[in-house]
């Protein structure tokens, strides 16, 4: 049975993601074109080492110390999915940083799940839309164009130079 949690610092361990399976191989993108989002082939892989999931538990305790949420999906206390709303708001939106499964749990409806609890966490901390910097590949994006997300109205300059292969998305909470 799945649980979904908001975590408080207290919940947080260190080795938490250690079993976590960040491993994605893409070989089609959405990328912006002209003005229009086009499919198109780009081929690379992400794989987090135990190095970037310890990195990014140090990020969930400043992440709650801050006013942000942190929320988990999890079986028998192993952590299958997380997603990370950051404490600072700009304009009318608050970023989703983090939105992740681990590959064995992927097409099961834990990232709906996830996300659904997300959106609930959002909307209690007073924001009226989510920002999403989000992965570009076929698959990520059928997953936020199914959870409602549409391209971003107004552009983070910095999110978006973070990783310029992002697709700048928004999620609005109302």
């Amino acid at each position: 049975m799945i649980s979904i949690t908001d975590l408080g610092n207290d919940q947080i361990h260190s080795d938490m993601l250690d079993e976590f399976v960040r491993y994605q191989r893409t070989e089609k993108v959405i990328a912006k074109a002209n003005g229009k989002f086009v499919e198109r082939t780009d081929e690379f892989e992400d794989d987090w080492t135990i190095e970037d999931k310890r990195r990014i538990v140090e990020h969930f305790s400043k992440v709650i110390e801050n006013g942000g949420s942190v929320v988990v999906a999890e079986i028998d206390y192993k952590v299958i999915g997380f997603s990370v709303i950051e404490a600072d708001s700009f304009d009318e939106y608050r970023e989703l940083s983090y939105i992740h499964v681990s590959a064995p749990y992927r097409g099961m409806g834990v990232g709906k799940e996830l996300m659904d609890e997300t959106k609930k966490q959002a909307i209690i901390l007073g924001e009226e839309k989510l920002y999403i910097g989000a992965h570009p590949s076929i698959d990520t994006q059928a997953f936020y164009k199914r959870a409602g997300c549409v391209p971003a109205e107004k552009i983070n300059q910095s999110i978006y130079e973070r990783e310029p292969r992002d697709v700048q998305l928004e999620l609005s909470l109302k």
